[in-house]
């Protein structure tokens, strides 16, 4: 008995250490990459910063202060930010100054998803503003995998898609999403939780709960252990679009994540 105590108190610790990496990791990174997806939309056109994925719905990057003033003019009344505080950029006074709800939800970047209460937080936030016939803005850093979950878990909350079809949809609208190991278990999980059907899925048969991180692998960004339509490379090459540059492929090795 002690020694599997022991047992859990030595996996629960290096679990603690594996977090604080990427955690510091995260910080490093977060200029370089912002950077990077900066760049990228300059140099692509298709490499857009959000993208309407419904009607009420944009899905995006974090957004800076001037851009405030165009998700404004874009009817946006709400916004949904998915960074931890040091990767947001726009403070909740100013989207207050301009009528615009902000409703933060902290969240790691890389290993991590949003936690059920969060989602559910979130996806009523969104249908409250949609049943007003307002528009949210739904973002992390490259509007991509944390702020994606999000969404996926609205469409199959309020628009009754399986989560195969809400990631299709989705990815048919903005090509670069790509969920994590962890995230995918949280769509499911949601799902499992706010229908009535089950979740589809071709990975393990037993998901953990949202908040159990899964560290990022190189085989989860594969597509192992996932889905097939997630197994299938979401970059935008894939999409039959302008191919990128070879300077971009090379970033895109160093950076395979900018969640």
């Amino acid at each position: 008995m002690a020694a599997e105590a022991g047992s859990r108190r030595g996996a629960a610790a290096r679990r603690k250490a594996k977090e604080a990496a990427v955690g510091a990791a995260a910080r490093v990174l977060f200029y370089p990459t912002l950077l990077y997806n900066v760049v990228r939309s300059k140099v692509q056109a298709e490499f857009r910063w959000w993208d309407e994925v419904d009607p009420f719905v944009l899905l995006g990057a974090v957004p800076f202060r001037s851009d405030v003033t165009r998700l404004q003019k874009l009817g946006i009344c709400g916004v949904i930010t998915l960074n931890e505080p040091f990767e947001t950029l726009v403070p909740s006074s100013m989207y207050k100054s301009r009528g615009i709800d902000h409703l933060v939800i902290p969240t790691r970047d890389y290993m991590f998803a949003p936690s059920l209460v969060d989602i559910n937080q979130a996806t009523d936030f969104i249908h409250r503003n949609a049943s007003c016939g307002k528009i949210t803005y739904i973002h992390c850093k490259a509007g991509r995998g944390r702020s994606t979950t999000v969404v996926l878990c609205y469409l199959v909350k309020y628009k009754n898609m399986t989560p195969a079809a809400a990631f299709e949809h989705v990815r048919s609208k903005r090509a670069r999403v790509l969920l994590t190991h962890s995230q995918w278990k949280a769509v499911q999980e949601f799902s499992k939780k706010n229908t009535d059907r089950p979740a589809l899925t071709s990975g393990p048969a037993t998901a953990s709960p949202a908040r159990d991180a899964a560290p990022v692998t190189v085989a989860d960004l594969n597509g192992n252990n996932a889905p097939e339509f997630l197994a299938e490379d979401a970059s935008l090459s894939r999409r039959n679009t302008t191919p990128s540059r070879p300077t971009i492929k090379m970033l895109s090795c160093l950076f395979p994540s900018r969640v």
